[in-house]
């Protein structure tokens, strides 16, 4: 547990500090009007969907760089690093090829007509900053693979400083800038990765790190590095993908039920995420973890690595419960816009409603992302992606059942995402505690 707690709290602050970039730009542009903050939010998601495959494969690196220095080889803990950043150097051009195409996907997806032309606006220019993200891949894959997560926090923290700076400053004109609203919004996003992307370079370089791993050679093409980074990184990128392509989807299908359901999604999902995302920093420690213990052959202590993250992520998870549940009020005043809105007073009672819903399964999402972490370190990630992407697209079709042939309401439909959610957790750890893994392993 020490461990475990050793290099997961700065992962998991790491990871919300990335997710507050994004809710810090929602936050700023819903003092503009529901419309700006609507935008942001199915933009960046749509952005992110652009990249979640390659993110993905590189995510792997954790595994295969704990991997390599759990059998003793920090050179080539460096070197898993380096395939990534060709990965991430190579897809780069491949995301730019979206720019045309924003405009005539959005438009066809039912969307208000004063968020659409603000959508397509910000998805543009996050799209351009894209392989920047990419390039942070590799790095978070390696330090946190060889346990020094504090480099990711602190590379974390700079990209939300800067971008909440850049953000304030470019939506609103202050300091004599102009007032690009989402567009400024955009522009501190690239600018915040840019800053987060150079202390972890930076980090690299140092004469600690580049002498013991000998960063000079990770840039090297390995092809049994590389071979086992597609390999295993794969399913990975194909989960991300299938799954953030279902979630998109559901948000998607929520907004066009209009602009009030619109806002009020685009809160509840907003808070969703700051208690979602904080999980992901301890489900890429238990990776990392596992990942070190399996390649030491090390499997009781792989075990103990997954419960103990189960433990963490329980004392998170009941925080975040209580808030849900307590003060679902004040938390959707919080975007509430600089100059009242009937949209906003229509959005607001059901948005409070949606996050009460949601508190229900926050006490069980914790064992979802250890699990799937645990069987990602371990190298099962074809039972990691097949259980997580029918989750994601079950969730789906629970929604669209509700909302289109049954015409139900968003309330009772978004009832039956979250009665949908709470039973894939126990697949995955009955696939975890199943030990099959071992053999996946052992291939």
């Amino acid at each position: 547990m020490a461990e475990m707690l050793a290099m997961a709290l700065p992962m998991v602050v790491s990871t919300s500090a990335d997710t507050l970039m994004t809710f810090t730009d929602r936050l700023f542009l819903s003092k503009l009007g529901p419309q700006a903050m609507n935008a942001a939010m199915a933009g960046g998601l749509a952005n992110f969907l652009a990249m979640t495959f390659f993110l993905g494969l590189i995510s792997y690196t954790t595994a295969l760089a704990a991997q390599q220095l759990g059998a003793g080889s920090k050179p080539r803990a460096a070197q898993a690093a380096g395939q990534g950043v060709w990965l991430a150097l190579a897809a780069w051009p491949l995301l730019l090829l979206l720019l045309p195409l924003a405009g005539p996907v959005f438009s066809r997806l039912g969307l208000d007509a004063a968020q659409l032309p603000l959508q397509v606006q910000y998805f543009r220019i996050l799209i351009l900053g894209a392989g920047l993200g990419l390039l942070r891949g590799p790095f978070i894959g390696f330090f946190c693979g060889i346990g020094r997560t504090r480099v990711v926090m602190a590379s974390a923290l700079t990209s939300l400083a800067v971008n909440a700076l850049m953000a304030w400053l470019l939506i609103f004109g202050h300091w004599g800038l102009p007032a690009w609203g989402i567009a400024g919004a955009a522009i501190g996003t690239i600018i915040g990765s840019i800053a987060g992307l150079l202390v972890m370079l930076f980090s690299a370089l140092a004469p600690g790190v580049r002498h013991e791993f000998q960063v000079a050679r990770a840039l090297r093409f390995d092809r049994g590095l590389m071979q086992e980074l597609l390999k295993r990184g794969a399913p990975t990128g194909l989960e991300l993908f299938l799954n953030l392509l279902a979630f998109n989807l559901l948000v998607i299908l929520f907004q066009a039920q209009g602009a009030a359901v619109a806002t009020a999604t685009s809160i509840m999902f907003s808070w969703d995420m700051v208690s979602f995302v904080p999980l992901v920093g301890v489900e890429q420690s238990v990776t990392s973890l596992v990942g070190r213990f399996v390649g030491s052959q090390d499997l009781a202590s792989a075990d103990k690595a997954a419960w103990s993250g189960i433990k963490l992520t329980w004392i998170f998870s009941s925080f975040v419960f209580a808030l849900f549940v307590l003060f679902p009020g004040a938390l959707v005043a919080v975007f509430a816009p600089s100059a009242p809105t009937p949209v906003f007073a229509q959005a607001a009672p059901l948005a409070q409603a949606m996050l009460r819903l949601a508190a229900l399964y926050v006490l069980v999402q914790g064992a979802l992302m250890v699990y799937t972490g645990a069987l990602r370190g371990a190298g099962d990630t074809l039972w990691a992606m097949l259980l997580t992407v029918a989750m994601h697209w079950c969730l789906l079709s629970s929604a669209w059942l509700c909302l289109k042939p049954l015409g139900m309401g968003p309330l009772a439909a978004w009832a039956c995402v979250v009665a949908t959610f709470v039973l894939f957790p126990i697949l995955l750890r009955w696939r975890w505690k199943s030990k099959r893994w071992q053999g996946r392993m052992a291939s």
